[in-house]
């Protein structure tokens, strides 16, 4: 095995090791010591890679989210975006992933650097691409001419958060439903007069 394979898979092993520990102990109580230890690695090999424990746990989770949250165009704007909302709430509401996403949040509340690697690495881009597929629909007729799409974003996204971090009430496909009645409600285009 060549050197470069063995730090990938040394670096894999840190990483899944963080993600098991954090899930056992939770993030707070989770160190470095105790992932080297049971990783099988010196506190060194952690440390060159990343300088804290808090990149290391971004790192660990966003590598372990799973794919299928980019939008389709399938012409149903309303289709497509309870497409893309409802595996958004699948891995969300469950662990693993939805108790690791929530601590990661917790500590972007207080460290401006995880806060702007997390935006830089998954909320950007999972915006961009909802705010695409929301324009192309938009220029298809789909949506009002004049909608802020910024806003259409936020209407769209901050009621799953809420759930998510505030009430920790279940992300279901129903309630996906009555977000986007609510919100499609507002959005449609309206009849000229």
């Amino acid at each position: 095995m060549n050197a470069r394979r063995r730090s990938h898979d040394r670096t894999e092993t840190i990483m899944q090791t963080a993600l098991d520990l954090a899930l056992e102990v939770g993030y707070a109580k989770l160190s470095m010591e105790a992932v080297a230890a049971r990783a099988g690695v010196g506190k060194d090999t952690i440390y060159r890679r990343w300088p804290s424990k808090a990149l290391l746990f971004l790192d660990a989770v966003l590598s372990s989210r799973t794919q299928g949250l980019e939008h389709p165009d399938t012409g149903d704007i309303v289709a497509d975006l309870r497409q893309v909302m409802t595996r958004a709430c699948d891995l969300l509401g469950r662990p693993p992933w939805g108790p690791l996403y929530q601590d990661l949040i917790g500590e972007a509340q207080h460290n401006p650097e995880v806060a702007a690697a997390l935006n830089e690495r998954f909320i950007q881009p999972q915006a961009a691409d909802t705010l695409a597929r929301i324009k192309a629909a938009q220029e298809q007729g789909q949506l009002a001419p004049d909608f802020d799409l910024d806003l259409a974003f936020e209407l769209l996204s901050g009621p799953l958060y809420f759930r998510l971090l505030i009430t920790h009430e279940p992300l279901t496909p129903a309630y996906v439903d009555r977000v986007l009645q609510a919100v499609f409600a507002g959005m449609g285009p309206r009849p000229q007069p």
